[in-house]
């Protein structure tokens, strides 16, 4: 039986980050020059990592999302992905990277059994991607997403940031080359989580104006079944191209959300925007059984009334959430180390 939050959410979905390290500096994650790192000694062993879902499969997870920083940059992913493939309680294993490494590591991660994966890419245009992304890496994106096709994987999703004044200008351009490449691209609000030190509400695109500016160029849009806890709401154009929009800024899901976040060191967050976690490492590495970590994960999950977008959306005076002085304090609130 699932365990139940103080909301009556269960604890479905596990996003497990295995490393704070990235190849990008993407202006809504690591926009500034300088970052403190997790000590490598404290990042968890693959062996840890597993116990650890293990023990959040007894609790009813069944979905898994590998995420970073850039997981590709984790030596020996595929051993990971192996282990985790052989769960009988997992249904879902998927992979979120910015496909700069994926071109040589799609295969083997196929053949470990990853189930799906997620490319993070906001935008189409390569003088656009050195601006937003601060490395000239566009052509290697695009050649990881191509192997992810040639090697078999199916339901590749696109996931786009939407910034007004960066790549607003680009829904269209971005459908297309998802519908180019059998991607299905989900749009997201910017949101003012981690390190986006520059957000400000002036920068959100949202999915009203999304919806309108699509409707503009392709006509009258439908609304699509989704999951219950579905991050995005799928919408369909009138040629039948399907994509989605998750606006976690203007319309939270906070309600269903079935989602918790492991970072590399082992500290469970139950929130994007929680500003503490739970620190599991300690307790693993001091030798816990497994009755003593199980019951330590089920109090948590049990007292968790988190809804941190819908408390973000109230208030009046918004901006950057966490101050950049903070940040450079503590590492767990950084979205590169959360996985966002």
């Amino acid at each position: 039986m699932s365990t139940l939050d103080t909301l009556g959410r269960p604890l479905r979905s596990l996003r497990l980050s295995v490393t704070d390290r990235c190849n990008l500096r993407c202006h809504y994650c690591m926009p500034e020059d300088e970052y403190v790192w997790l000590p490598r000694e404290d990042v968890l062993t693959f062996e840890e990592t597993v116990r650890l879902a293990d023990l959040c499969g007894e609790m009813g997870v069944d979905r898994v999302r590998l995420t970073g920083g850039e997981p590709l940059l984790r030596r020996d992913l595929c051993s990971l992905v192996a282990q985790l493939a052989s769960r009988p309680w997992l249904t879902d294993l998927a992979l979120t990277t910015n496909a700069v490494l994926l071109a040589d590591a799609a295969a083997e991660l196929k053949t470990a059994g990853l189930g799906r994966v997620t490319v993070s890419l906001d935008t189409v245009r390569r003088d656009r991607f050195v601006k937003l992304a601060r490395i000239d890496a566009l052509p290697q994106v695009l050649a990881g997403i191509d192997a992810v096709r040639r090697v078999g994987f199916e339901d590749l999703k696109i996931d786009s940031v939407i910034t007004r004044g960066d790549n607003d200008d680009e829904l269209g351009d971005l459908l297309e080359y998802g519908r180019s490449v059998g991607a299905e691209v989900r749009f997201i609000e910017y949101m003012d989580v981690g390190g986006a030190t520059h957000w400000r509400p002036e920068s959100v695109f949202s999915r009203a104006e999304m919806l309108e500016q699509l409707s503009a160029r392709y006509g009258p849009i439908s609304q699509l079944p989704s999951p219950p806890a579905a991050p995005a709401d799928r919408f369909s154009l009138p040629d039948g191209l399907a994509f989605g929009i998750i606006a976690s800024t203007t319309q939270p899901f906070c309600r269903t959300c079935d989602r918790a976040r492991l970072t590399a060191d082992g500290v469970l967050l139950l929130c994007l925007y929680a500003q503490h976690g739970t620190d599991l490492r300690r307790p693993l590495r001091a030798g816990a059984s497994r009755e003593t970590l199980l019951n330590l994960l089920q109090a948590v999950w049990k007292g968790r009334a988190d809804r941190g977008a819908e408390e973000r959306r109230s208030v009046r005076d918004r901006s950057s959430y966490i101050p950049l002085r903070v940040l450079k304090r503590d590492a767990h609130l950084e979205m590169h180390t959360r996985g966002g």
